[in-house]
């Protein structure tokens, strides 16, 4: 892998992207995911007026064929006209709408190639003072792909070398003369430089767009040390999985966990390296707790991080915590006056719970900062669960542990 392309330490995927560029127009697959779903969503307005210029242009040039030139186009322009183009934009109008916006983009990739190839077909089939006139329709056609429907750089370049390709075999058929096969095929071919540079453009400047505001995003809600979510961007996430939890009447698991011995960590390799040790152990925990959409993992303060794993059982929690405590452990980062390990190791708690109505995550999250404590009592480098029964015991233990550390030191 060039150096210019290598993964800087803590740097997370929005920045490495915007780091090393993305000459074809693609994102990492998960970016990719994201980018497509909000350009789409934001265009929605502006394809609708885009297909709507169509219309209106395509029964424009169809009067005007009648009334300025004079011609009474019938036959195969007649067919194509009103029987592939206006129906084929009217249902694109209509798939604009809100409600039906979703099936708007499957239609166009099938609606774009169609177009442009009745397009051709309405092209070589013109007769007359009409031909040369039909003929600029094909120059309209490409800037119509590019800029019109919302079609990305691939898909509306995609759709122009199709139609290219059309009129390229319909003037082998003997369609169309050699000689101005030749004159406009070269036209079609500068249309299509000229409009693909402006569309490459105009999305890698949405693409820069994107990943600028991302960026922003990131700054504003992960913690700047280990990369992962501050805490109140977990408060605002674990509070929106909370509520869909109740609406689904699904179940949440919450993982708590703590870097043992962290303190003496420190003060025998110093602070730079037990920030280096933090880092490390928070890209671990990010790693083992995978990379569902909706899952939020946290710095909770300190060496303390947690991970809420919405439709997550008790079994699926214990399964995260084993990976995570096997995670920790493969860094092999070295930690002489461990007690536990020669190593460094983590503690974990897990809880799970499925919400009730007007219930609190703070309950939950109690319940497996106690069961994290529970861990570190049984010996560390490992995870405890409190589950159902448990729970009220665990509260009336998570009320005692706090009443005496804010007792007063005597």
């Amino acid at each position: 892998m060039p150096a210019a392309t290598q993964p800087q330490e803590g740097e997370s995927l929005v920045a490495r992207t915007l780091r090393t560029g993305f000459p074809w127009l693609r994102f990492p697959a998960e970016l990719e995911q994201e980018f497509v779903a909000e350009y789409r969503q934001s265009r929605r307005r502006l394809v609708r007026i885009g297909v709507c210029i169509a219309l209106a242009t395509i029964g424009g040039l169809a009067l005007l064929d009648r009334l300025l030139i004079g011609v009474n186009a019938h036959g195969v322009l007649d067919v194509i006209r009103f029987g592939v183009h206006i129906p084929l934009v009217v249902i694109a109008i209509v798939l604009t709408s809100h409600s039906l916006y979703r099936w708007y983009w499957p239609f166009v990739h099938t609606f774009a190639p169609l177009y442009g190839l009745a397009t051709v077909v309405l092209a070589v089939n013109a007769e007359g003072a009409l031909t040369t006139f039909i003929y600029a329709r094909l120059v309209i056609a490409i800037f119509f792909f590019y800029f019109m429907l919302g079609l990305s750089f691939r898909a509306a370049l995609r759709t122009n070398v199709l139609t290219l390709a059309g009129f390229v075999v319909a003037a082998l058929f003997g369609k169309v003369s050699p000689q101005f096969a030749i004159y406009l095929s070269f036209l079609l071919l500068c249309a299509n430089f000229y409009a693909g540079v402006g569309c490459y453009a105009l999305e890698h400047a949405n693409r820069v767009s994107f990943l600028d505001r991302r960026l922003l995003r990131e700054v504003a809600t992960h913690d700047a040390l280990t990369g992962l979510l501050n805490r109140a961007a977990l408060e605002s996430g674990i509070h929106r999985i909370w509520q869909q939890a109740i609406r689904d009447h699904d179940v949440v698991t919450v993982v708590m966990i703590d870097i043992d011995h962290f303190k003496a960590y420190n003060d025998r390799y110093g602070h730079q390296a037990g920030d280096r040790c933090l880092r490390d152990v928070a890209h671990a925990i990010r790693r083992a707790a995978g990379s569902r959409p909706h899952d939020c993992v946290a710095r909770y303060g300190g060496e303390e991080m947690i991970a809420i794993l919405p439709g997550a059982d008790r079994a699926g929690g214990e399964r995260v915590a084993r990976a995570m405590l096997a995670e920790v452990t493969a860094l092999a980062v070295p930690h002489e006056c461990s007690l536990t390990q020669p190593h460094v190791t983590v503690s974990i708690g897990v809880a799970s719970t499925r919400p009730e109505r007007d219930s609190s995550h703070d309950l939950i999250v109690r319940i497996a900062d106690r069961a994290l404590y529970l861990a570190k009592e049984q010996g560390r480098n490992r995870h405890a669960v409190l589950d159902g029964e448990d729970q009220a015991a665990a509260l009336i233990a998570a009320a005692a542990s706090a009443a005496l550390r804010m007792a007063p030191s005597i």
